[in-house]
């Protein structure tokens, strides 16, 4: 009766994996175009609030600038645009919302300025309010 030992079978079972290995694509040096690495925080600077056009930080980035927003007013996306994900870093809750107009007979929902990541919004961003704290 022939039996191995663990010692061979470990070697045998390290092989195996090392060839089949060979045959899966490597990823390692791949740049993400869109949005960040998995795990690693979207970019968006203290005092800005950052939107994507698409879920998790993906597509088009815009960068709005709290020493340059109209503090309680309503500010629209540019005609033909929307958001899917955002970052605040204004340090002031922001309202995003589904009408270009901030009207409240659609979708709105408001976020903390403490560094709120979203990265999908349940409606398509085309308006934001930031506000007074």
């Amino acid at each position: 009766m022939r039996t191995s030992s663990p010692a061979r079978s470990t070697t045998a079972l390290a092989a195996t994996v090392l060839a089949l290995a060979a045959f899966v694509p490597s990823t390692a040096g791949t740049a993400h175009a869109a949005g960040p690495p998995p795990g690693k925080a979207p970019a968006c600077a203290a005092g800005q609030l950052c939107l994507w056009a698409k879920p998790e930080f993906k597509g088009t980035r815009h960068a709005h600038e709290l020493s340059t927003m109209d503090v309680n007013s309503c500010t629209a996306l540019p005609a033909g645009t929307s958001a899917q994900s955002l970052v605040n870093r204004t340090g002031r809750p922001v309202t995003t919302y589904q009408s270009a107009e901030c009207a409240e007979t659609g979708e709105f929902q408001t976020y903390p300025g403490d560094g709120v990541q979203l990265p999908q919004s349940l409606y398509l961003v085309r308006a934001f309010k930031v506000w007074e704290r």
